[in-house]
């Protein structure tokens, strides 16, 4: 692994390795790093240890705890958006033309507006992630790569991965390492936001209600959190978006009732995607009857389009923080040095000088569309064939383009059920979680929750580990 991480004599000892593989995944499933193996209602017969790398990787401990310290700022900065509705008019504007789902989103945030909002409290789950951009001295620099304001998930899994890279170490002779992997539990943290939207909310019947897809393989990553909630004695129940549609009512003082239970809290673990949004699935109705009620939703519309990458990339222009932190320049300057180089690609000069740059070097960028979920983003040659076809025509507006992050590559081994194991090259992102809590004007709750550390080879440009590209990992502080 080298870069003070483990030694590559280590990594390069067979016989340790393979019996250091066979302790890790039994370690991983006893620590509850689980998974089911494919989509099925029922989990029970079906579950394995979801994907985790072997061995913790190396991060720089400055930039590590810069991520840490930043994530306060990210939160007020979302909820600031968030109710900033000249600001996502402007931002957006363009954008909407040309992007069907933005549009789509966007028409029901205008929906809501005319409508008014009934309940006072907002809660926040959001998770900002990062890779470490290498710098020519062979220092690193903390890069945003987005920002998850809907459905961020890992936070349940990555609470039981320290212990796992902590038996592998010590099984490995390697104790006093295994003491520098950190305690993390983002399961407490986002549950604690969560608690005590529920609190102010005033009614212990009332029930937090996941918002979930019918078919889940990362159901143990929801239960983690859910249990947290639990201990603390406050019911949670399940249901997809056509419930809610079917049984869900509202009573004449704007409660919701879904399935004859009160809810206080919706916890959305869905709905990020276009199909979520089709008259089929309803996603857009429900959302309106959810605005309509007295319910604290852990994703708004307007929470979901501050996340939007168009969004990410307006948030760079000069000028821009200061309007949402006026008089906070120490404030600015810490978000604005996690920022990459973005740029628009709207019709006019600056955006044709976007076009003609990411042709001329398109290995140096990201091409990105406003989408969620991993696997959407577009590199290398992938970018010239869209932006040849598009370039002059209003469709580039849908995109906005990104310097492309270069991390220092480790080594390591990437355990994946039914995967051979190889020594892989891989590149590690960092993802903080954050909660908040604004009850009126004021910010009752504003954490960081926690972390995750995702690792992938460096032979795949794009994708989550649900999406089966990345894996699990633990931050080894150098």
């Amino acid at each position: 692994m080298a870069a003070n991480g483990i030694p590559e004599d280590v990594l390069m000892d067979n016989d340790l390795i393979k019996d250091l593989v066979d302790v890790a995944k039994d370690s991983a499933l006893l620590n509850g790093v689980l998974m089911r193996t494919k989509e099925t209602p029922n989990s029970s017969e079906v579950v394995t240890y979801a994907p985790f790398t072997l061995f913790p990787s190396p991060v720089p401990k400055d930039t590590f705890h810069q991520a840490l310290a930043v994530q306060t700022h990210y939160n007020r900065l979302v909820d600031r958006i968030s109710q900033d509705s000249s600001f996502l008019e402007e931002a957006l504007a363009t954008t909407i033309k040309v992007d069907d789902f933005t549009g789509r989103l966007f028409n029901i945030y205008r929906h809501v507006l005319q409508e008014g909002k009934t309940q006072s409290i907002v809660l926040g789950l959001n998770r900002s992630d990062y890779m470490l951009d290498q710098n020519g001295d062979g220092s690193a620099s903390l890069k945003q790569i987005e920002i998850n304001t809907i459905a961020a998930s890992f936070g349940g899994l990555a609470s039981h991965t320290p212990n796992v890279h902590r038996h592998i170490l010590k099984v490995a002779g390697r104790l006093e390492d295994s003491k520098r992997i950190l305690d993390n539990n983002p399961s407490a943290g986002l549950a604690k936001g969560l608690a005590k939207a529920w609190e102010l909310y005033g009614s212990e019947r009332a029930v937090v209600l996941y918002l979930v897809e019918e078919l889940q393989r990362n159901i143990f990553d929801h239960r983690y959190v859910e249990n947290e909630l639990w201990k603390r004695n406050i019911p949670v129940i399940r249901r997809q978006f056509e419930d809610v549609a079917k049984t869900g009512f509202l009573d004449q003082d704007k409660r919701l009732f879904v399935d004859g239970r009160e809810v206080a809290i919706v916890y959305f673990r869905n709905g990020y995607m276009p199909q979520n949004y089709t008259e089929q699935f309803c996603c857009g109705c429900v959302i309106l009857k959810l605005m309509q009620s007295l319910i604290i939703m852990t994703m708004y519309i307007s929470t979901h389009l501050a996340g939007t990458k168009k969004v990410q990339q307006e948030l760079a222009r000069p000028g821009v923080l200061e309007r949402f932190f006026p008089g906070e320049p120490d404030v600015v300057d810490q978000i604005r040095a996690t920022f990459a180089g973005l740029y628009t690609l709207d019709m006019g000069p600056e955006g044709d000088k976007t076009v003609a740059m990411a042709l001329a070097k398109p290995d140096q960028f990201v091409l990105k569309p406003q989408r969620e979920g991993g696997g959407n983003n577009l590199y290398g040659a992938e970018i010239c064939q869209v932006l040849e076809g598009v370039k002059q025509s209003t469709e580039r507006m849908a995109y906005i383009l990104m310097d492309k992050v270069q991390p220092r590559p480790v080594h390591n081994y990437l355990l994946r059920l039914g995967t051979p194991l190889k020594l892989s090259t891989c590149l590690s992102e960092l993802g903080v979680f954050g909660a908040y809590v604004r009850h009126g004007q004021d910010m009752v709750l504003n954490e960081c929750a926690g972390h995750l550390l995702r690792t992938k080879s460096d032979e795949h440009s794009d994708g989550g580990v649900a999406a089966g590209v990345a894996v699990l990992d633990n931050p080894f502080l150098v």
